[in-house]
């Protein structure tokens, strides 16, 4: 397999991280003289056509790359702590290269298992918390100062050893000064007023770490050609409450005739929300109807966006009072999605699915299925029923595996209704075949991720369902379409019921029963490692590659 190029790795030692010090230790380390790690991982040029942006445009776009700088430096420190020093530590170049790609000795494709033996287990809660704290010690605390939940604060100790809160903004103070002012420059440049706007009040924004009013002006863009999305977004990262919210960066071109052709789908948003599979408690809420859906190119990614497995689409904004008042954006990445379907998907499908089935796993249907993932975030409850809080408060570190699993469910689930209604133009066997395909290359991402984690409930679950067989012969598998379609409304009411209950001990007995890899599961993924299929793509990406000059 060709070999990954450094480029990430240079990137990040040009960026002169200055980390805080660090909560967890690491020492000069021996390594094997080569790496198969790599092989996890196939390159992807992200080498967009930008030629027919106007030089504002490209000005801006400049400006918004070199946002990734301070975003990379911070995002190392809140996934592991004082990055420079463990670089420093390695000697081999190609075990570096795999440390940038993870954010640390922890490899995401294996449930964060570490790959350097001084490493130790990862915590669970990342560096947002001292690496000593305790889940008692913590609640104990966050009883006398509701600070420590914040999406927007590390945990820290103080002079006396208790847990103090320090916001983003000064915490990280030198790195947010430098985002902010990239953003403002970048506004001036702005030819579009909505966009204008949204960068200005990021500027602000990530200052004081209150995003309301930048992702309102963020939900009401509409003709912008460039797209960011930059700050504390997706709380993957902590998975000791799922409460710290990690920094990342995409710099985004959109496709404005893909676009023009997604958009009606959001408007059918309320009358989806009315057919759900569940009692009327658990659909009470009215999803917006300002939400719209784009067709994108990724330009550039930084920090948690560029770590371990890459994201194919986006939903946006995670502020409850936002979806709820204007929904969200579904940004669909699309050059991401190519890559993933032939370098990854194909193969995959050529394994492990059975031959007369292999013609339905399709592009387009690909492409639909994760559209209607990203359409799915907007549907069922964002508030429990039971006075619990927010979904995301009650079920805490189990919050965006649920999240993930529904949006997968009930993305399948409509694309079902839509079809029955001529609303959408597709085979719904290619999109069933598809899904199942797709569920064991998501798997591969590992069990620290939420989105493995939802996989491996759903393959479990469906497996129990009679959804797909497997032929020991051909050792291949095949959907069954009318028990596939149970199972998605089966598991659909399931997971919108749970959520609205918001009973953490009932998610966790169901994520404990079902979001586990068995021998026979093991073996299946064992052929794909084997058969030298890549997990995910890794990026070659830069200014350079942009001909932004």
């Amino acid at each position: 397999m060709k070999r990954i190029s450094v480029f990430a790795l240079s990137l990040f030692l040009l960026a002169g991280l200055s980390a805080c010090e660090p909560e967890m230790a690491s020492s000069t380390v021996d390594e094997p003289a080569s790496h198969p790690l790599l092989d996890k991982y196939t390159p992807f040029r992200l080498d967009v056509d930008v030629s027919g942006l106007s030089d504002k445009q490209r000005e801006m776009v400049a400006l918004l790359v070199e946002a990734s700088e301070p975003i990379r430096s911070i995002y190392w420190q809140q996934a592991y702590g004082d990055g420079e020093a463990l670089l420093e530590s390695i000697s081999d170049q190609d075990l570096k290269e795999f440390v940038v790609m993870n954010f640390g000795p922890w490899d995401r494709l294996e449930g964060n298992e570490p790959f350097i033996d001084t490493a130790g287990p990862k915590p669970a809660g990342a560096n947002f918390y001292p690496a000593n704290v305790t889940k008692e010690e913590f609640d104990a605390a966050a009883e006398r100062n509701d600070e420590l939940t914040s999406l927007y604060s590390m945990v820290r100790r103080d002079d006396a050893g208790d847990l103090m809160a320090v916001p983003y903004h000064a915490y990280f103070e030198e790195e947010t000064q430098r985002i902010s002012n990239l953003l403002k420059q970048a506004a001036e440049l702005a030819e579009d007023p909505g966009f204008k706007k949204y960068l200005e009040l990021r500027s602000e924004a990530i200052l004081v770490d209150d995003y309301l009013e930048s992702d309102r002006a963020w939900m009401d863009m509409k003709n912008n050609d460039i797209d960011v999305v930059i700050g504390p977004i997706e709380t993957y990262e902590d998975q000791l409450y799922g409460y710290k919210a990690a920094h990342e960066l995409f710099v985004l071109l959109k496709d404005q005739e893909w676009s023009a052709r997604l958009s009606r789908y959001a408007a059918l948003l309320p009358g989806l929300q009315e057919g759900l599979p569940v009692p009327d408690q658990y659909k009470s809420e009215v999803p917006g109807t300002d939400s719209d859906l784009g067709a994108y190119d990724v330009l550039v990614t930084a920090g948690d966006a560029n770590a371990g497995s890459k994201t194919i689409a986006i939903n946006l904004p995670n502020d409850e009072r936002v979806q709820l008042e204007k929904g969200t954006r579904r940004l669909q990445l699309k050059n991401i999605m190519r890559a993933k379907f032939e370098k990854i998907l194909v193969p995959i499908a050529g394994e492990l699915v059975a031959e007369d089935q292999r013609s339905n796993v399709t592009f387009d249907a690909f492409f639909g299925n994760t559209m209607f993932h990203e359409v799915a975030h907007g549907l069922g409850i964002k508030n429990t029923i039971t006075d619990r809080g927010t979904v995301r408060e009650a079920l805490r570190n189990h919050a965006s595996a649920m999240e993930e699993g529904k949006a997968d469910v009930l993305g399948l689930y409509m694309i079902t209704e839509l079809i029955e209604q001529d609303e959408w133009d597709g085979d719904l066997m290619n999109h069933y075949t598809t899904f199942m395909a797709s569920i064991f290359r998501s798997i591969r991402f590992g069990s620290s991720s939420a989105h493995g984690r939802a996989n491996l409930i759903r393959y479990n679950f469906f497996k129990e369902q009679g959804a797909f067989t497997f032929d020991e012969a051909s050792g291949t598998y095949s959907v069954n379409p009318d028990a596939m379609a149970s199972a998605v409304e089966t598991l659909s009411n399931r997971i919108l019921t749970m959520q609205g209950d918001g009973d953490y001990d009932a998610v966790e007995a169901f994520v404990n029963e079902y979001a586990k890899v068995g021998p026979d599961l093991q073996a299946d993924l064992d052929r794909l490692s084997n058969a030298g299929i890549p997990v995910d793509i890794v990026y070659e990406q830069g200014p350079e590659l942009l001909s932004l000059n």
